[in-house]
């Protein structure tokens, strides 16, 4: 392909409504395509000796917990319902220390992460693949997630010759991707935000996937992100978020706030996913 994922899917859609390429003949080639990114999404999660991404993520998480890996199914399955429930007993979103304690303690998150990074409910997971594609066209060479999660955009970047670093608010998720990548042979810096801040000056490319809506400060964590961009780095995120009621830790919904940051510190957007999953890149001027 000559362009990301998504231009090409979209100009392969204006063919089909111009008549000059079938819907048929789309749906095979967005298929074929997506099948790309699924294989290099596969083939930075999965464990030695496994094929199949359902199988290999739950049992992944039994090697770390000792659980069985039918417990650890049950507990992926549930975990939507669980955070949520968890999240309105234990959280007030106006309480800054509440909802940042809950991220640091909660192991819900892993069985949530590992469940959508299977593929289960939806692709938007490749997103990652889409921001190494970008990342790779740049020249970009160091690379943090912030907001890591579970490591998987780690694990991408660190598979395809990347310098690795993951930024989390959870000791608790830092610790499942620390042993995540350590199991593999590959080196990484872990940078918990409760007690460090991101470096300055030290990276070219960064992703916030579906991380800002759970921000209690999401203006905040752009000056940092934008400290720790160098001159001409990209800033790779997805920064919308629809209210859904089983998702009561989305705690943002308007992001007027967050684009007006970016224009005063001033980014500049270089591309948008028009088509698949609605990331944007923005680029650090100066």
């Amino acid at each position: 392909m000559d362009r990301l994922l998504p231009d090409q899917l979209k100009a392969a859609w204006q063919a089909v409504e111009a008549k000059s390429l079938t819907a048929e003949e789309f749906d095979a080639r967005q298929q074929s395509w997506l099948e790309e990114y699924r294989e290099i999404w596969r083939q930075a999660l999965l464990l030695d000796g496994q094929s199949d991404l359902a199988r290999s993520l739950p049992a992944e998480i039994a090697l770390f917990s000792g659980d069985s890996v039918e417990e650890v199914e049950c507990r992926c399955k549930r975990a939507v319902t669980a955070i949520a429930e968890e999240w309105n007993e234990q959280v007030s979103t106006a309480d800054r220390e509440s909802v940042e304690r809950y991220y640091d303690q909660s192991e819900g998150y892993i069985y949530d992460l590992m469940w959508w990074h299977a593929l289960h409910d939806d692709n938007s997971p490749l997103g990652y693949v889409t921001a190494l594609d970008f990342a790779r066209r740049s020249g970009c060479g160091s690379y943090l997630d912030f907001g890591s999660g579970v490591g998987a955009g780690a694990l991408v970047f660190a598979r395809n010759g990347f310098d690795v670093a993951l930024a989390d608010i959870s000791s608790t998720l830092l610790g499942f991707s620390h042993w995540r990548l350590s199991r593999r042979g590959l080196p990484a810096q872990f940078i918990d935000l409760k007690q460090e801040k991101v470096p300055d000056n030290a990276f070219d490319f960064i992703t916030a996937m579906d991380v800002f809506e759970h921000l209690v400060d999401p203006v905040d964590a752009l000056n940092e992100l934008h400290r720790s961009l160098k001159p001409g780095g990209y800033l790779f995120g997805r920064f919308a978020a629809e209210d859904d009621e089983s998702h009561p830790q989305h705690i943002v919904h308007d992001f007027a706030p967050t684009f007006a940051r970016l224009a005063e510190l001033g980014f500049k957007e270089v591309w948008r996913d028009e088509w698949l999953w609605g990331h944007q890149v923005f680029q650090k001027q100066s």
